[in-house]
């Protein structure tokens, strides 16, 4: 159960979440705050029993509580659960309300009195215009969606730990922060009845189980991600002004800057927004926030910024090809469908090399992770994990996971953290009792038949073997750009990253219009085709920079239209 100061303390709900600012999830509006929103909406009574909105329904009203209570219900458990409890002062709601998805609880009067109740096209204006309330608002959403994530509410997804499906839609829930729980039946003796009671085989699994009704036997992504509010609809017709295709802090900048100066702009991305750096635990370099930010509130907020100024997102759409069209760019979708946009903004971002490591894959299949968020956390809580890589994306993975496993190993190849890690990070690291650092180590065998028992490291200068008794394993090593999909349309440099500006490989002429105008800085090789962040070749692999080339692209995208006539 949440706990609100108006919840009692009895309840079904075994998980138990602890906040620290527990008033910023629950904050009590001002009389002149409630004023505000009265000239926005109407009041109306309510007895017990009314139901506000329900689990599942879309663009649900805003609810503001002047008298009486309203407890809220997670309804896809077997039997519904009390999750908190609103009293007067407090309005009702998280994410979903800005972000356009269903929403994951039930909201029920359990004391008689009044509302007020506010149109949700109403409060997105209002959140945006008044920022004081907006703030408040925001703030209380984005604490109580990762509260429901914390409990288990929302969505389940039943199925074994070493099925590759189960750990997809696991990965996809939990990187669009879609509050879920995960039964293993393998290990939950409740699983099976469940599945009974929807006369569901265990051999169907993995399912989701939405609304405590609805069951999506193996759902796709891009399956789950319609059901729950994600996919953008983009009519046939349309040729964007911008196409982002990546979705971390580099297109979603993009996206934001471009949509807010009037261009026709979409963000792609084929599992979820925020990129790679939307699974860090928490960024602490990053300009504007002193005591750092999480990779998924960082996306989260950027989201409901872009789609404040009238960005579409579009998640998952996988791009898998771009060629040239009549005067602008097509790009190819897997699902078969084309998008044409007059630019576009490549922002693909680079990939964790996997280790070369035999029978990894195979042993370790569903306990090698390559993101280190509250999900992946849940399933090594009391457990000893290693965190191999030596960046600070390796740092920041030991550090907030050294609080919830028993132990972290962090294995890195060279001899010096100082080399690639920044210095906080590594002071954090050498104070917590539960990490063990291991220089000049990497990772040779790993142990165990069907499932990771443990990892055998080497020194690299001794030759000495040790063994490991992790049973997750998660990798932060080198970058891979993700570029593939891009075939020959773009020039790549020798590590396949994409080359812009006037920097190309021998053999390819930089472009040149009828105007004579080389390629701006951020340009690829054909007019109108961007590349920034990660995957651009010399980028610097920081957060900052990548929004800070996202947003300098617009300004180009803006010059090629110009020279386009567009």
């Amino acid at each position: 159960m949440i706990t609100t100061p108006e919840s009692t303390s009895t309840s079904s709900r075994a998980a138990h979440v602890e906040t620290a600012d527990l008033f910023g999830a629950f904050p009590r509006l001002s009389e002149a705050q409630i004023d505000a929103l009265d000239r926005q909406g109407v009041r109306r009574p309510t007895a017990v029993g009314d139901v506000l909105f329900r689990q599942g329904d879309v663009d649900c009203a805003f609810y503001v509580i002047l008298q009486g209570k309203v407890a809220l219900f997670d309804e896809s458990a077997p039997e519904r659960e009390m999750i908190a409890i609103h009293g007067a002062g407090r309005f009702l709601g998280e994410l979903h309300l800005l972000t356009g998805q269903p929403s994951f609880v039930t909201a029920e009067v359990c004391e008689a009195g009044e509302v007020l109740e506010v149109p949700v096209d109403r409060i997105r204006k209002l959140v945006v215009e008044d920022r004081g309330l907006g703030d408040l608002i925001l703030r209380a959403y984005l604490l109580r969606r990762s509260m429901l994530i914390e409990i288990g509410a929302g969505l389940r997804i039943v199925g074994s730990r070493h099925s590759p499906d189960s750990r997809r839609i696991r990965e996809f829930a939990a990187r669009n922060r879609l509050p879920h729980k995960w039964i293993d039946v393998e290990e939950d003796r409740d699983a099976e009845n469940l599945l009974r009671q929807l006369g569901i085989a265990v051999e169907d699994t993995p399912v989701v189980i939405w609304r405590g009704e609805r069951v999506l036997r193996n759902p796709s992504n891009a399956e789950l991600a319609s059901t729950m509010g994600l996919r953008a609809t983009v009519a046939h017709s349309a040729v964007f002004d911008l196409v982002a295709v990546g979705a971390g802090p580099a297109g979603l900048a993009a996206a934001v800057y471009a949509a807010s100066e009037g261009l026709v702009t979409i963000a792609l991305d084929s599992v979820a927004a925020g990129g790679q750096a939307g699974t860090s635990s928490r960024i602490e370099n990053y300009l504007g926030f002193p005591t750092g930010i999480s990779g998924a509130e960082l996306a989260e907020r950027s989201i409901i910024q872009a789609r404040k100024f009238g960005a579409h997102l579009g998640v998952p759409m996988e791009a898998v090809g771009l060629e040239g069209g009549e005067g602008h760019h097509v790009i190819r979708l897997s699902d078969g469908s084309i998008i044409e946009s007059h630019s576009v903004l490549i922002a693909t971002g680079a990939r964790y090399r996997k280790l070369d490591v035999p029978r990894l894959e195979e042993v370790g299949g569903t306990s090698v992770h390559y993101a280190a968020t509250i999900a992946e956390a849940k399933l090594c809580r009391g457990a000893e994990v290693a965190v191999v890589g030596g960046g600070n994306s390796a740092g920041q993975a030991a550090v907030f996971l050294a609080e919830h496993v028993a132990r972290v190993y962090l294995v890195v190849r060279s001899g010096d953290l100082g080399d690639s890690m920044s210095r906080y990070l590594i002071d954090r690291l050498a104070r917590h009792p539960d990490v063990e650092i291991l220089l000049n180590s990497e990772v040779r065998e790993v142990i165990g038949e069907t499932n990771l028992d443990g990892v055998i490291i080497e020194n690299n200068l001794t030759g000495d073997r040790r063994a490991l008794p992790t049973r997750a394993l998660f990798v932060f090593v080198g970058a891979v750009p993700y570029t593939a999909w891009l075939g020959s349309y773009v020039d790549l440099d020798d590590h396949g990253f994409v080359c812009t500006g006037q920097v190309f490989s021998p053999g390819i002429s930089p472009p040149v219009d009828a105007a004579h105008r080389p390629p701006s800085f951020l340009e690829t090789n054909r007019h109108g085709v961007f590349a920034v962040g990660d995957v651009r070749s010399g980028s610097i692999k920081r957060v900052a920079s990548a929004v800070g080339e996202g947003s300098v692209a617009v300004r180009l995208v803006h010059e090629h239209l110009a020279h386009a006539g567009q």
